[in-house]
Parts: C-alpha cells; sequence; structure tokens
C-alpha cells in the first residue's frame, strides 16, 4: 500500500512510518517542519510539508493514498472533518490516534482500582469523559469510528502510556520525557503525592506493529485500547532515579523554582490513573505484543 501518515515526524507516527517500510509498504509522511522534510527523505518516507489547517493538502493526499495514519494531534478535529471527507466511499483505511488520557482519573498519586474496557465506545454507550478537553477528544474519536457509516474503514487506536526510543525523527515519549527533563532540572526525580498512581502501558515497537496490523485488517468502525502492562508512577519514578543515578523519588512541589511540570499537566497526567485492557487487538488482529515491563526498560535503556 502507499499510506500516508500524518505526523511522520514525531515520535509516533515517525516510528509507524518507520514500520509500514519496514514491511514494504510505501509511506508519504507530512509534517510542520520544512527542516525535517530531509530527515524523512533519509529513511525514505516521501516528505509532504504543511499542517493539520491545509485542508487541500489533507484530501489530495488522502485521495492519492491507500490508507491514512493520522497521528500528528489527537485533538484537531477539523483535520479529522476533512480526512473523512476525502475517503468517503473509498472503503480506504483510517487509523487515527487518539490517548487513554481520555479515561484518566486524576487523584493526585493516589490508586485507583477503575479499569476501563473497549466497549466504552461502543454504540449505545452512555459513557462519557469527567473533564472538557477528554470529552472533545472522546467526540473525535466516535467521529471517526462513524466514518464506517461512510465507506471509510476506520479505526480508533488509543494508546496507553507509551515507552521506548522512536525508530523515526521524534526519540521521546512524552510522559517519560516529562520525567527525566524534571529530574534533570532539579537534580532529583519527583513524583506527583505518593506516586501510587497507575497508567497502563506499551512499547512503542509494538504500538507500530499494531497500527501495520489495523491498517491490513481492521473491521471498519473499530475501537481499540493499545497497553500490555501497567504500572504505578511511584515504580517508573524509582527506575527513573535509578538509571539516571539521581536520587529519589521524592514528592513533587508545585512551587519549586526547578519545577519545569504545568501544575494541570502534572495533576491531570503524572499524578492520574489510567487503567485500560487492549483485547480486542489481540482477538480481532492477532497482535501479539513482545514487551512487557515499562520499568524493565528504563532500566535497560534510559540515559
Amino acid at each position: 500500500m502507499h499510506v500516508f501518515v500524518t505526523g511522520a515526524s514525531g515520535y509516533i507516527g515517525g516510528t509507524v512510518a518507520v514500520r509500514l517500510l519496514q514491511a514494504g509498504h510505501r509511506v508519504s509522511g507530512l509534517t510542520r517542519d520544512p527542516a525535517k522534510a530531509g530527515r524523512l527523505a533519509r529513511l525514505g518516507i516521501e516528505p509532504v510539508v504543511g499542517s493539520l489547517d491545509d485542508a487541500d493538502v489533507l484530501t489530495a493526499r488522502a485521495r492519492r493514498a491507500d490508507a491514512v495514519v493520522n497521528a500528528a494531534d489527537s485533538d484537531h478535529r477539523a483535520a479529522v472533518e476533512t480526512l473523512i471527507a476525502a475517503l468517503a466511499g473509498s472503503d480506504k483505511p483510517l487509523i487515527h490516534t487518539s490517548g487513554s488520557s481520555t479515561v484518566g482519573m486524576g487523584t493526585e498519586g493516589e490508586a485507583s482500582e477503575a479499569v476501563h474496557g473497549e466497549d466504552l465506545l461502543d454504540p449505545g454507550s452512555s459513557w462519557e469523559p469527567d473533564h472538557p478537553v477528554r470529552a472533545a477528544r472522546v467526540a473525535i474519536d466516535r467521529l471517526v469510528l462513524g466514518a464506517a457509516g461512510q465507506g471509510v474503514r476506520s479505526a480508533v487506536l488509543c494508546d496507553s502510556l507509551i515507552y521506548g526510543h522512536g525508530r523515526g525523527p521524534g526519540r521521546e515519549s512524552v510522559l517519560i520525557a516529562a520525567l527525566v527533563r524534571q529530574a534533570r532540572a532539579g537534580g532529583v526525580v519527583r513524583q506527583v503525592g505518593p506516586g501510587r498512581n497507575i497508567w497502563s502501558t506499551v512499547h512503542v515497537d509494538d504500538v507500530a506493529d499494531l497500527y501495520l496490523r489495523a491498517l491490513e485488517k481492521t473491521p471498519p468502525g473499530t475501537f481499540y485500547f493499545v497497553a500490555n502492562g501497567e504500572a504505578s508512577f511511584g515504580a517508573i519514578a524509582e527506575a527513573v532515579a535509578r538509571a539516571l543515578g539521581l536520587p529519589g523519588p521524592r514528592p513533587w512541589d508545585p512551587d519549586a523554582p526547578d519545577n519545569v511540570w504545568d501544575p494541570a499537566f502534572a495533576r491531570h497526567a503524572l499524578g492520574a490513573n489510567s487503567r485500560v485492557r487492549a483485547r480486542r487487538a489481540r482477538e480481532l488482529l492477532g497482535w501479539d505484543p513482545r514487551h512487557r515491563s515499562i520499568t524493565d526498560w528504563i532500566l535497560r535503556e534510559l540515559r
């Protein structure tokens, strides 16, 4: 296939694009930064310079390709509407990237027993997130799933906390990088509250393998969580401290002069729970992830 990937210079999109090339597909990739176009070309990805606001570019590239992976921005509704309109009636795959922060529960670092299954976005489900930003993202997820009724083989891959080194231009995951930036800025690893809050996790290579499988054989209108294991942020922070040779983890002080976290990000992401179960990818697509422990990866690979 010829696959058009948005966010091809980013962490998820870049890794997916490289995996598609390895599987023998042809890839064109959208990037906002002209300086990164050459890096994409050197990887074998045809660079397309533009943004998600360039409706004409998105439309032309989606229609020219055999499939589309949207990995640039989970919250850009206009881009999703453009891609759906471009692909309507084609039966081409549209794989949209979401994130499990949609089910996040801010608990100031305390644990939660709530675990979410993939049926929460099934037709007839009355579930809604408890925050306007999360609700807007879920509305986009539902828009993508509904595109199956317009002749688009659409699917939503809702990624949990991703770890591992990216295979494209983007190398770092969001939440692990945030812990490392704080640690290096202050010389000590921090966690929010007691660090008992739990996130489901998945390695970026396993994520890319699932995108490949979804492109090739997902049933239309399917929602997938993407996860393989879970860990508390306390355990993650402790592993970061050991890997970097720094003290900690210690409780986060939002008023500390060396704090590099936005307080809302810390409370609603680093101090939240996001626990999910990914069954459909295994049952429908035969996904068999190889990596199972974020803390083992941190101790082996984080530098």
